[in-house]
């Protein structure tokens, strides 16, 4: 998503002079275009994620939109007080942008994964979490992120393009629906597409689910949604995140305060590092049950329970 990223990065900037980017250091092969259009605006504010988003607090203090850019983990855990108190308490437009969500950086080890950036952010005072699932989001969410001009996460990872006949609702996209359905599936950004390739390798099941992807936080939980998840007896959560302020966690909140109760709930998420070993993403993915083979098997388990 970072090449989509950018594209609209800089479609935004030339339409918008208020519009500053400051990067911690990070972004070669990807940013250079923005550089080029951008010049004064455009700052490379070196490994001090800190006093990044401090100095984008003051920016955005006399009139600027300021996007901070570094990889997920730096921008979020490093620079969290600043956030808090020089962005969010003030109600400023400083939006966060992190690549490589989840184990996006796979072998580089927990210093550079974010697994608990949600649980992080998502609680902040005047603050939007988005995490989109898809490459096409990536745009229409940065000019959306830009117009609300409040603080704001963007959580970038590697998507496909959104499914055809797709739909938006609330916080929420449906981009898998059948009227018999008996699961409805909650899936968190780009593991999604893990989702959509579990049903192809049991294409009877299709007929039997719903997917919907959570685009935002805080959550907005409409009567398309509820009615959807009302109508199916089960209901699987897919994150790549910890369960602790979460998908899964945010979602039942909702559900408790609406009376709504499934006959089972699953939750499907980032076990950390249970063996002590790093690996790929995809590495990381199958060791918390979230490739597309685990999460066939969960929802046989569901269909047919012993």
């Amino acid at each position: 998503m970072r090449k989509e990223f950018s594209n609209a990065m800089e479609q935004l900037a030339m339409e918008d002079d208020s519009i500053v980017f400051i990067t911690g250091d990070l972004g070669y092969n990807a940013l250079e275009n923005l550089q080029e259009k951008l010049g004064r605006r455009f700052i490379n504010a070196g490994v001090a994620e800190q006093n990044m988003v401090g100095v984008a607090a003051g920016f955005a203090h006399k009139g600027y939109k300021v996007f901070c850019y570094s990889i997920a983990p730096f921008i979020v855990y490093r620079c969290l007080e600043q956030f808090r108190n020089d962005v969010c308490f003030n109600n400023l437009p400083v939006f966060l942008v992190g690549n490589g969500g989840g184990y996006g950086y796979g072998i580089m080890g927990s210093s550079h994964h974010a697994i608990e950036d949600l649980a992080v952010l998502s609680g902040m005072q005047n603050a939007q979490v988005w995490v989109p699932g898809f490459s096409d989001e990536v745009g229409e969410i940065v000019h959306t992120i830009s117009g609300e001009g409040r603080p704001a996460y963007l959580r970038l990872g590697a998507g496909k393009v959104t499914p055809a006949n797709s739909f938006v609702s609330g916080s929420f996209k449906v981009i898998h629906q059948s009227p018999v359905a008996e699961i409805t599936i909650f899936a968190l950004g780009p593991v999604a597409n893990n989702v959509l390739n579990a049903l192809t390798l049991a294409e009877d099941l299709s007929q039997k689910v719903n997917v919907i992807t959570a685009l935002r936080f805080p959550l907005e939980l409409t009567a398309d949604i509820t009615k959807l998840i009302s109508a199916t007896p089960h209901l699987l959560v897919v994150e790549e995140h910890i369960s602790i302020g979460g998908l899964a966690q945010q979602l039942s909140i909702q559900l408790l305060e609406k009376g709504i109760a499934p006959k089972s709930f699953r939750s499907l998420r980032a076990q950390g590092y249970p063996d002590g070993l790093y690996g790929s993403q995809g590495f990381h993915q199958k060791k918390s049950g979230l490739d597309a083979n685990s999460i066939l098997e969960q929802l046989s388990q569901i269909l047919t329970p012993a």
